[in-house]
């Protein structure tokens, strides 16, 4: 193969020099393209950073508004200390940061060993104040006095500005209650307007005693909403920070009118408005309404698509304009506000003459329909009537509810449960979050007086441990109940479905305790005593915590007089109290004859039917023998060594309440502290 030889020249080489050159010169300018870009980051971490404020050489920020990075996390910068960031805002001109909390430790002798003031001074052009509306102080130990002290003065002899602080006391190492900061452990107080740094102080009292469980003073500055006092904080960690929000504006000390004629003012963007700062001097600037973005950087207000926003309404057809939007019915239709009113169709004569006829049918269908409807209404007033309206409709407490209302929770669907007094339904009353039990009695007469007689008593109770009757509806011809929903179901399906769930002896001696206090306000705390008439673990429900709610007081009896004769049997048989069966005298004791039985049921996790538990009611030997039978019974599921002494305790509880001689039963109020101490 020949080849042809190539004579290179110095004309050849030229051009190719040339353009190494320029694409060498090209991509130096696209490197310092990239990096100019850089040099301002928007962002650290998850943190937006928007001017005024920015990281990065001093054309990224303005003066005052400088942020650090540090690993991910922006800090304030130019501050004593540095001050973490988790939250800016230019729309509503705020910071949220974390600020240290200051102390102050004694040792035995009441000598301050350690302390630490939280100084944090932010930066000197004094952009940023402590916001007063979103912070409080706290104080925090026994036989403390802290304060904040902030700004030097410019007079009256002290050295601060400020000076804001509560003090707290702690008689004993018992005093301080979680979740109570009132003066006993910690102390609250609110704060000024225009706080610049955090700074804190304390007086010297003696410790001397209190140095066991409270050895040291503690002072912050905290969010109002991000902090609750637990005990445990008298022995708070030195190096906690607290999050504090902070108001920021434009510190030039000018107002808008006099920040508008220099060539300083930060309000740069079209668009945008200034108005005075609430905390400090100076101002802030916002886009004007129809706008959004950056008023602090130029063109950074730019136009909202009101017709793309859920917030703007349009009828009609919606078309976006410069600051606002117009919306107008398409042609051949109209509307009076096409904004909120939908557009309809013009119509001409023949049109109108047929809308006309067909107008005037309807008009009498709406006649028929009124007429009908009257009569409805009618029939629902004499059910109304019948079912004590006029009586129930002046019980505050009660709410009355429509009958449509409750139609679709009345579904098959939504049934929770079935009962001698009729079904119980699970739904949701109008837009409310929490569900609701609606108790659909059965169609019988005999009950009509169970009804009136289970509103007017779940009328005058009022207690956590009782189910709470939210309200009725009488337009029915047998009325419906509406209560809250408790979600646990009742006591007797927790103890005896086929699925038991382990229960141990301190949740049983809960739900023991709280049932007797709710049948002892029922008995004795109310001005007109009640007798439930049915206690049984089908009657007892549980909430999602466990807590016991008295239930069903269709059988209920308001006594005003010690002894309350009926002629109809009330209750269920093996939890009736058999004096009452003999005599016909129902009384309290006849209550906590049958409670007896629950807690039994309770302990032993046997039915009241079981042989076992029938022969011990039935049983007529003396109380030792009584109790010991009680002992031999209970569930082996809390039957432990390290409980026996409460178990024998409950046990005597149980005799006493099943006595057959109703006069020497204990009051349930005594029952409810007995048990109440059982627990602790």
């Amino acid at each position: 193969m020949i080849r042809k030889s190539t004579k290179v020249t110095k004309s050849t080489v030229m051009p190719t020099t040339l353009i190494l050159l320029s694409c060498l010169l090209l991509a130096t300018l696209i490197a310092h393209e990239a990096e100019s870009s850089s040099v301002c980051p928007d962002s650290c971490g998850s943190t937006n950073i928007q001017y005024p404020f920015g990281i990065g050489s001093e054309g990224c920020f303005r003066k005052g508004f400088e942020i650090s990075c540090n690993n991910g996390v922006p800090m304030l910068a130019s501050t004593t200390r540095p001050v973490p960031v988790n939250f800016l805002s230019i729309i509503t001109a705020e910071a949220r940061v974390m600020l240290p909390v200051a102390w102050q430790c004694y040792d035995s002798d009441n000598n301050i060993y350690a302390l630490n003031d939280g100084d944090v001074h932010f930066n000197s052009e004094e952009v940023y104040r402590i916001s007063n509306t979103h912070n409080q102080l706290i104080v925090i130990g026994c036989n403390t006095l802290g304060y904040t002290q902030s700004q030097r003065s410019e007079g009256n002899g002290y050295p601060y500005a400020y000076y804001t602080g509560c003090m707290s006391f702690c008689n004993n190492s018992h005093s301080a209650v979680d979740g109570a900061c009132a003066g006993v452990g910690c102390c609250h107080v609110d704060i000024p307007p225009g706080l610049t740094n955090n700074n804190m102080a304390f007086e010297h009292y003696n410790h001397t005693t209190r140095v066991d469980y409270a050895p040291c003073d503690y002072a912050f500055l905290v969010d109002r909403n991000s902090y609750t006092f637990r005990t445990r904080d008298l022995k708070m960690d030195n190096n906690t920070m607290m999050p504090v929000w902070l108001d920021w504006a434009i510190r030039d000390n000018l107002t808008c009118a006099e920040a508008k004629k220099v060539q300083s003012y930060a309000c740069v963007s079209a668009n945008s408005e200034c108005h005075d700062s609430s905390n400090g001097p100076g101002y802030v600037c916002n886009c004007t309404m129809g706008y959004q973005g950056n008023p602090y950087i130029i063109g950074g207000c730019t136009d909202i698509n009101e017709c793309q926003q859920k917030e703007y309404p349009c009828r009609g057809i919606c078309r976006n304009t410069l600051g606002s939007y117009e919306c107008k019915c398409r042609s051949g239709f109209h509307s009076p506000d096409p904004f909120n009113i939908p557009c309809n169709p013009n119509f001409p004569l023949a049109a109108r003459i047929v809308t006309g006829a067909i107008g005037g049918l309807f008009i009498i269908a709406i006649v028929v329909f009124i007429i009908l409807l009257g009569k409805e209404k009618r029939r629902m007033k004499e059910f109304f009537r019948k079912n004590g309206g006029p009586i129930i409709e002046k019980v505050n407490k009660i709410k009355l509810f429509k009958k449509e209302e409750l139609e679709r929770i009345l579904k098959t669907s939504n049934r929770i449960g079935q009962g001698g007094f009729g079904e119980v339904y699970m739904g949701y009353i109008r837009d409310e979050i929490r569900p609701v039990a609606v108790k659909k009695p059965m169609i019988d007469v005999k009950l009509a007086n169970q009804f009136a007689n289970e509103v007017i008593i779940q009328s005058r109770v009022l207690h956590k441990n009782i189910v709470n009757l939210i309200g009725c509806c009488l337009e029915v011809d047998v009325p419906i109940l509406v209560y809250e929903y408790v979600s646990n179901g009742s006591l007797d399906k927790i103890l005896h479905d086929r699925n038991k769930m382990p229960l141990d002896l301190d949740l049983r001696l809960k739900i023991a305790a709280q049932s007797a206090k709710g049948l002892a306000y029922m008995h004795s705390e109310i001005t007109t005593p009640i007798l439930h008439g049915d206690v049984k673990p089908a009657n007892i429900l549980l909430d999602e915590d466990f807590m016991p709610k008295i239930s069903d007081f269709g059988t209920s009896r308001m006594i005003t007089i010690e002894e309350h004769y009926t002629s109809t049997i009330i209750g269920n048989w093996g939890y009736m109290d058999p004096e009452y069966v003999l005599t016909g005298l129902y009384t309290s004791k006849s209550d906590v004859y049958s409670f007896g039985v629950v807690l039994l049921e309770l302990i032993t996790r046997k039915k009241v039917l079981d042989p076992d538990i029938n022969d011990l009611l039935g049983n007529s030997h003396d109380t030792y023998t009584k109790k010991k039978r009680v002992i031999e019974l209970v569930d082996p599921e809390i039957s432990a060594k390290g409980t026996i002494g409460s178990l024998h305790s409950l046990a005597e509880i149980i005799v006493q309440c099943l006595n057959l001689d109703a006069d020497l039963r204990p009051e349930m109020a005594d029952i409810a502290e007995r048990l109440h101490y059982l627990l602790k």
